[in-house]
């Protein structure tokens, strides 16, 4: 049987890492953005709570994902995510659109999408409006 994904021209299932960066221990919300994904037709890899930069920058790396998505509500973004940003370059996978959720200020918003943030979600964030990004960072199925 042939598999959408094994023809030429087909684009594969879209791909995203979701982790809870950092020392936050709430993810209620990034459970319901997983689903929401899931429920749109996504393959979504949860690496849990509590992940380092590192840790999300090889699982990004490892399950060639689409995309990643990171959870804070610890208020340690200007600090968590510039350096999974370096890790992710380390990595190999510094192209990978990053997106951000959580408690963000507005006035930190401008210096997150300046660093290569690529969407920042707050809480009330419409989850159309997330399965529909995440389904434009998918990029055609080059096996």
């Amino acid at each position: 049987m042939t598999t959408a994904a094994a023809l030429p021209g087909a684009r594969k299932r879209t791909r995203i890492v979701l982790a809870k960066l950092g020392l936050d221990g709430h993810d209620r919300g990034i459970r319901v953005v997983a689903r929401a994904l899931r429920d749109g037709g996504m393959e979504v890899i949860y690496t849990g709570l509590w992940q380092t930069p590192e840790r999300v920058a090889r699982a990004v790396a490892d399950e060639d994902a689409d995309a990643v998505g990171v959870s804070l509500l610890s208020g340690a973004h200007m600090t968590l995510v510039p350096r999974l940003l370096e890790c992710m370059k380390a990595q190999g996978v510094g192209g990978t659109p990053l997106l951000v959720g959580g408690t963000i200020p507005a006035e930190d918003m401008p210096a997150l999408s300046a660093m290569g943030v690529a969407k920042i979600f707050t809480p009330g964030t419409n989850l159309d409006d997330v399965v529909a990004f995440v389904r434009s960072c998918s990029r055609p199925d080059t096996e």
